[in-house]
Parts: structure tokens; C-alpha cells; sequence
């Protein structure tokens, strides 16, 4: 079997050059030079210019065009297209863009829309100054954190305690339990009518991942799984998430709402899907490409070309 291409999100998308976060001088330089690029984030919004139909990433260039901002808030994330990339928190009001093109959004709902390797490091960045933003004092004494390595690592300012603090993921298993003929789908009571997704929860400590698919399944369905495989992996910096996909076989068929995690979980066949009986997640996620290829492996047409086939979107905010 061919690999399978990355998820959104994933792959190559740039050189961290994790060794280059230690030098200082380098870090300087970088911050010195009118080509470096800025990764702006928002209220975790990503920043994107729009024109016309088209979205790509917004880039600030240069260190001289951010005024104001304190050079132990940005972030080295590597190099982009052979340049040096920072991340950059902006905190206050709603920044003042004199392009009209040029507007904070939510990566979550646009990703798909941009270039891939522009949506995988808008999605760093933003998980970067998410947990700068969260991690400003130590979780052992309280003290207030201060950064080196680049951004990539929080040390307390206390002598006396001098802890440090790495970034972290949160890892989360996301699944698509089938019977052969049937993938089951649940709904959160706030989703939109008609959104269904695949069944999903955090990993506990002490778990391992197929575990983790077995409890998830159970506890938010009733139904019970056999067979456990791994299909791929998504970073989901919303707000620091790793999810781990994966497929199961129902050894059991019938659902019983253990906890209120969800409001409804439904058996759906292919027919069902395609004629847009239930609202299916955004393309984008890892979550439509099980989905997906679940479908695509037993039907006369792949699914992105069943004219009824329905995807929900979140509002605009």
C-alpha cells in the first residue's frame, strides 16, 4: 500500500532547526535581518490576506516593523522558505491593517482554503504562542517564567526553583468505528443540526492509544470494539492537540449513552452519507478523511463527488 499523503496541518513544511535555537547570535541576526518573517497571532487567530477568492498566509517582514513588541515574546520556528520565521503573540485591541485584504481568522475553519505548507506553520505558530500565553508563571513555585532557546523553553526566574518547561501536546485519539457496512457518527448538543462527527477524547496517563480507542468508544457509545488500527496523525492546535487516527470494528452493534458527552450517536450507512442525511465534518480534518476513506474503499464514487454528500461549517466569529 502507497503511503498516505500528510494530513492538513502535517508534513515538511519548514526546517525547524531546532539547533539553531540555542545560538543567541544566530537569533540576533535573524531578528536584525529585513527578510526574516513574522508569523502574527491574534487572539489566536492566524493572520490572512484574502484576495478575491484566493487566501494565503499574512507575513510581516522585518524586525523594524513591529514596534513595540518585546523581543522575549517572539518565537524562532525555524526557516521558511529560506528565510528565518518567528512567531509573534499580539495582545490589545484588534491590530490596525491598512491593507482591507488583510484580517485575523480562525485557522480552524480557513485551513483547507490555504496553501498547505502556509496552514502547517499558521497552526505552529498559533500552538506556540498558545503556550507561552499559558505557561507565564511556574507550575511548581509561581514565580514568572523567562524564555531561551529561542522561545522553546520556559525556565522559572526563581533561583531557588529554576524549573523548566518545555512545549506540550495534548495527544487524543479520534475514530472511526465501523461494522463493515455502517461507520458510526455522534453529535455534541451545541453542534449545528445535522453534525455528526467521529468519536474522539483524550488519552489518560497510564494509556496506551488503543486503549485509550476501546474506553473512548465505550464510554461515549456502549458499543464495544475488536480490531484496533492506527491510520494517521493530525497536529490540531485547537487549542494543543495531536490527534491519532484510527479505525475499529464493532464487535458489538448496539448504543447505549453511558455519559453526556454526546447528545445522539447514529449507525450511518454509505446511502445515508452520500445523500446527505448527516452534516459531515470539515474536509480538512482528520475526522472527514476517515471518513472518507472508509467510503471511498467500498463505493462506486468517491465521496467528494456524491452531489448530495453535506459538510457542515462553523460560524464565522
Amino acid at each position: 500500500m502507497p503511503p498516505r499523503s500528510p494530513n492538513i496541518l502535517a508534513g515538511p513544511y519548514l526546517e525547524r532547526a531546532a539547533h539553531r535555537r540555542k545560538d543567541e547570535a544566530h537569533v540576533q541576526a535573524a531578528l536584525a535581518n529585513p527578510e526574516t518573517l513574522f508569523v502574527p497571532v491574534w487572539q489566536t487567530r492566524s493572520s490572512i490576506l484574502r484576495q478575491g477568492e484566493l487566501l494565503t498566509a499574512h507575513f510581516v517582514t522585518g524586525a523594524q516593523t513591529l514596534p513595540g513588541i518585546d523581543p522575549n515574546e517572539l518565537v524562532l520556528l525555524g526557516e521558511f522558505r529560506g528565510q528565518a520565521v518567528f512567531a509573534v503573540g499580539l495582545s490589545g485591541e484588534r491590530p490596525q491593517l491598512t491593507d482591507p485584504g488583510i484580517d485575523f481568522q480562525d485557522l480552524r475553519m480557513i485551513a483547507g482554503a490555504l496553501p498547505p505548507e502556509e496552514a502547517g506553520l499558521l497552526a505552529y505558530a498559533r500552538a506556540m504562542i498558545h503556550w507561552r500565553d499559558t505557561h507565564r508563571f511556574c507550575g511548581r513555585c509561581g514565580s514568572p517564567t523567562q524564555p531561551s532557546d529561542g522561545g522553546h523553553v520556559l525556565r522559572c526566574s526563581n533561583e531557588a526553583c529554576r524549573s523548566q518547561q518545555f512545549p506540550r501536546i495534548d495527544p487524543a485519539v479520534i475514530v472511526l468505528v465501523t461494522d463493515g457496512e455502517r461507520a458510526l457518527l455522534g453529535r455534541q448538543a451545541a453542534w449545528p443540526p445535522g453534525r455528526y462527527s467521529t468519536i474522539a477524547g483524550f488519552v489518560e496517563p497510564g494509556e496506551s492509544l488503543e486503549d485509550a480507542v476501546v474506553r473512548e468508544v465505550r464510554e461515549e457509545t456502549g458499543v464495544e470494539v475488536d480490531v484496533v488500527d492506527y491510520h494517521s496523525s493530525q497536529p490540531w492546535p485547537f487549542p494543543s492537540s495531536l490527534m491519532l487516527g484510527f479505525t475499529a470494528h464493532a464487535s458489538s452493534t448496539e448504543i447505549v449513552r453511558v455519559d453526556d458527552e454526546l447528545e445522539d450517536v447514529r449507525w450511518w450507512t454509505r446511502a445515508e452519507i452520500a445523500g446527505g442525511a448527516v452534516a459531515l465534518p470539515i474536509t480538512h480534518s482528520i475526522s472527514f478523511r476517515l471518513v472518507e476513506d472508509w467510503y471511498d474503499s467500498d463505493a462506486d464514487r468517491p465521496l467528494r463527488e456524491e452531489p448530495g454528500v453535506r459538510m457542515w461549517q462553523l460560524p464565522r466569529r
